[in-house]
């Protein structure tokens, strides 16, 4: 249990202090932009037009609501890591316990290989993660509408008790889960890349005798999550585009998006407009030919 609360202050602490980074994705993510894309140069130094960045949105967003704007969304998010981590914590501790009995009824169970464990391992954290995610997507579409808000500058998300009596009596209870599936996609596809790709790497690519093999496996499994979670990106896009779609805010309609059937429909759309990366990256962000944005001036490019 006392590891359990460790997780959930580690946890607190570095969600306040990656929240402004998390708001302005999520407003890129949406499509908006506050400026007109620039001339300015890549990190190779060719001319190219650039939107704005990182510290040049987050500029922004302070001098529209103040430092304090960029922790717009915050509390209900906490919400949302503190349930998850306790959830999270708890399944596991679940299939511990069971397995636990088991060895004590059946005997000492022979060990299994590496890839048997690899597996296993995986399939537990798949369901402690998708049981998190289960029950604390509501408290992730209210941060979402908290965030989008700025968009319309609308005040229809302002407390978390009051966000979900909102939720709830425009939307019903599938209103909480607006944009899960895919999210539960991502997560799934995610982990399964990285536990299994770093498993490979380490087997067959990696010297079990030589020097140092711990680090280079901890290396390995950096890697492999980064390239994962780059290849399942446009999940996270899909479902963070879902949850604040048709909700009633302005960042959520046209022209910003148009009203999506489903979550496949969005994906359909956003890849043949080319826009399944967009919020991706948050430096250097070319502004190709071709793509839609809408700025707060409300012309498009």
């Amino acid at each position: 249990m006392a590891d359990t609360y460790s997780q959930v202050l580690l946890g607190s602490g570095l969600t306040v202090l990656s929240h402004p980074l998390m708001y302005v994705k999520v407003l890129v993510q949406v499509g908006h932009e506050p400026y007109p894309p620039t001339l300015g140069r890549n990190i190779f130094g060719r001319q190219v037009n650039q939107l704005p960045g990182l510290f040049a949105y987050a500029k922004h967003i302070v001098k529209v609501d103040g430092k304090a704007g960029l922790f717009s969304g915050l509390l209900p998010r906490l919400c949302a890591g503190t349930v998850g981590t306790i959830v999270h914590s708890k399944v596991l501790q679940q299939f511990q316990e069971c397995e636990q009995g088991e060895d004590t009824i059946n005997g000492q169970k022979e060990m299994a290989s590496s890839l048997d464990q690899v597996i296993k391992e995986t399939s537990r954290e798949m369901a402690a993660r998708s049981a998190a995610t289960l029950i604390t997507h509501p408290f992730h579409v209210i941060t979402l509408r908290c965030m989008v808000q700025f968009i319309g500058r609308e005040t229809k998300y302002s407390g978390v008790f009051d966000s979900i009596v909102t939720v709830y009596r425009e939307e019903g209870v599938l209103g909480f889960f607006a944009g899960l599936i895919p999210r539960l996609l991502g997560d799934i596809i995610s982990l399964w890349l990285c536990n299994m790709l770093a498993y490979l790497i380490n087997t067959y690519a990696l010297d079990n005798g030589a020097s140092g093999m711990s680090e280079m496996k901890g290396y390995s499994q950096a890697v492999t999550g980064f390239f994962a979670s780059m290849l399942t990106y446009p999940f996270v896009l899909v479902s963070n585009l879902m949850a604040v779609n048709n909700s009633g805010l302005a960042g959520g309609l046209p022209p910003y998006a148009p009203v999506y059937s489903s979550w496949v429909d969005c994906w359909r759309q956003l890849s043949r407009e080319g826009n399944l990366s967009r919020g991706n990256s948050l430096f250097f962000r070319k502004a190709p030919a071709g793509k839609k944005y809408i700025f707060e001036q409300k012309r498009f490019y």
